[in-house]
């Protein structure tokens, strides 16, 4: 099945019929979690490439993914990948951050795009764009880009996660899953690892800085 095809197309088809043929699509992956960086791709497509089951990421399974991934790198004109640092996150709060991650995104194309589609955001950029709520299953393009995203950010928690096994981030990506909150009660928290603008990290920095605080006054 071509993509041209799906309903996943019909943003990029309106593009192409007023001559915008470098549409990137742009998504995150890492929002929410209390650990890591967020990490957002930007993925270029041409027309009428060939991509099929191509959806959200978050409805596909791992060995799904991991063969779409291989997949749109394959056939896509440009990929890009940014990241916003957890000391980012805590610095300029996770949306800042966000927003970060995705022009970095764009910057890292080797094809300058002529139009941006975005899963919900919009950019403080120059280029032309759309920001879709739910785009990750509205557009083909943002499908990609979260399929990419995902599978970059879920690889990167798999070596921290052997780098420190106690949290299981191989297996939860970084969320607050009981054995990550059990491990954070256990060891504490990762300086550099855990986002400290997030709970229970947060209240745990704090906790600590009472404490020292303390003994300096006594």
């Amino acid at each position: 099945m071509k993509i041209d095809d799906i309903d996943l197309l019909i943003y990029e088809k309106e593009l192409y019929k007023q001559g915008i043929k470098f549409i990137a699509g742009l998504d995150e992956v890492g929002r929410g979690p209390l650990a890591g960086p967020v990490v957002a791709a930007a993925v270029i497509l041409p027309q009428g490439a060939l991509l099929e089951g191509v959806n959200d990421s978050k409805k596909l399974t791992a060995k799904k993914r991991a063969l779409f991934y291989k997949q749109i790198l394959e056939v896509a004109l440009s990929v890009g990948i940014g990241e916003a640092s957890v000391a980012e996150i805590d610095e300029i709060n996770i949306l800042q951050a966000t927003k970060l991650a995705m022009k970095r995104a764009v910057a890292n194309l080797l094809v300058p795009p002529e139009y941006l589609l975005i899963d919900h955001l919009t950019l403080d950029t120059d280029l032309p764009q759309q920001g879709i709520i739910k785009g990750d299953a509205k557009s083909l393009s943002i499908a990609a880009a979260s399929i990419v995203a995902k599978q970059v950010r879920d690889e990167l928690m798999q070596k921290l996660g052997q780098k420190y096994p106690a949290y299981g981030f191989e297996k939860n990506a970084g969320y607050g899953t009981k054995i990550h909150r059990e491990a954070l009660i256990d060891h504490g928290y990762i300086k550099g690892v855990h986002r400290e603008s997030f709970e229970p990290i947060k209240s745990m920095v704090a906790h600590e800085e009472k404490i020292q605080m303390q003994g300096v006054l006594f």
